[in-house]
């Protein structure tokens, strides 16, 4: 096993700059991750509701519609450019909760994050895109993505005990000098003359391209009815195990570690199986597991072990799915990748701003059975979406011929 997973690695000079591409991005993804499960403690800390600092995450996810006009720098400027351009932002943000934390200030570091990502994952992407193989992208994708569990391993709980010792607002100043920190590390690392692209300002052609190709927008589907469905989720789990078991900062910390692990454990599935069995069919087994842990979780979730393991499930199928989903889009439209790329992230920005709008209103009238209920419902047109991008003629063969096709049929 061990031996058929460095097979499918990049050369050695890449798998340097992967593994610490990786570690650098868990910076940028802990200020995305860590206001979920101290949803209450931030906004009892700005003196507001849970409901009025879920719309300032609407506000942030909806930022997100901004990203096809962000993401394409990478095919215009380069992939270094658009890299540092999304730490730059990060930092603005982030600097300017630590110097006057409000919630004016805490919001704009939100949507300044978004936009960081915007720009920092496409360009990262398209970056190693550009240099491994399709066979070999599904493992060097998942290997990237591993920052976005490691976050709520490690980034998460630390937040924690910071938070816990010096206030809500305490991890801002340790952020910006984080992110200050790996502007420098990208500058230096990544070269400044890229051989495997070749700039374009051809970003009307690219844009044409993506928003009429059947695959590319059934791709975008998929991504934003997934993820719709894990946000109502990541919005409402501290708050629901808080209001069933009364669990506080250092146990909703430790809840994201279990989180993480989870995630962390649905990547590694991914770099050991999805270019094997093939992208398509990977995606379709992973969406067939967030239905199964969206009916299952608030059945199991009736004890605080059978709470951790139901969100341990939901989140490790979420993520195998989202991770064989996103080498998938990379090869749909080679020379618009980083566009291509782009109109997923708006896809899942979009499904993450319905989920947050939804969920509190939902768990408030109806409690969290329904928010799983709906998490259901969206999966399944997700399933759709992809059967779509399969085009083949009915549905329920649609779906059966993704999982019987062979795995160079991506």
């Amino acid at each position: 096993m061990r031996l058929g997973f460095m097979i499918c690695l990049p050369p050695m000079h890449l798998r340097t700059q992967l593994f610490i591409v990786t570690l650098l991005r868990i910076i940028l993804n802990t200020l995305h991750r860590m206001v979920y499960p101290f949803l209450s403690i931030f906004a009892q800390g700005l003196g507001v509701d849970v409901r009025t600092l879920s719309f300032a995450l609407t506000g942030r996810n909806m930022a997100g519609i901004f990203s096809p006009a962000l993401a394409p720098i990478a095919d215009q400027r380069g992939r270094k450019f658009a890299m540092l351009a999304g730490i730059a932002t990060f930092i603005i943000g982030v600097g300017s909760v630590a110097i006057a934390p409000n919630i004016f200030t805490l919001s704009i570091a939100l949507i300044f994050g978004i936009f960081s990502k915007s720009m920092f994952d496409p360009g990262m992407q398209a970056y190693f895109g550009d240099r491994v193989a399709y066979e070999q992208r599904g493992t060097t994708l998942a290997i990237t993505e591993m920052a976005w569990s490691l976050s709520f391993i490690v980034g998460v709980p630390l937040m924690g005990l910071l938070i816990a010792r010096f206030g809500w607002s305490a991890p801002f100043p340790v952020l910006t000098g984080l992110s200050l920190l790996m502007f420098a590390i990208i500058w230096w690392m990544i070269p400044k003359q890229d051989t495997h692209h070749e700039p374009t300002n051809a970003s009307r052609q690219n844009w044409r391209a993506a928003l009429t190709s059947v695959p590319v927008l059934a791709g975008a589907s998929i991504a934003f009815w997934s993820s719709a469905a894990n946000e109502l989720v990541n919005i409402i789990f501290g708050v629901w195990l808080e209001d069933s078991f009364g669990l506080k900062i250092a146990a909703l910390a430790g809840a994201s570690a279990v989180i993480g692990l989870a995630e962390l454990s649905g990547e590694g599935a991914v770099a050991l199986s999805t270019d094997r069995i093939g992208k398509p069919r990977a995606v379709a087994i992973g969406l067939t597991l967030c239905i199964f842990a969206s009916i299952l979780l608030p059945f199991i979730g009736r004890t605080e072990i059978g709470a951790l393991a139901g969100l341990f499930f939901f989140y490790i199928a979420f993520e195998y799915m989202v991770v064989s989903q996103l080498p998938m889009m990379t090869e749909i439209m080679p020379k618009a990748r980083a566009t291509t790329i782009a109109l997923n992230l708006l896809g899942f920005s979009l499904g993450r701003s319905l989920g947050a709008l939804i969920s509190t209103f939902i768990y408030e009238r109806s409690g969290f059975l329904a928010v799983t209920l709906v998490a259901t419902l969206f999966n399944v047109c997700a399933v759709l979406a992809l059967a779509e991008m399969q085009k083949k003629i009915v549905i329920l063969p649609r779906l059966l011929a993704i999982f019987k096709q062979t795995p160079h049929a991506d």
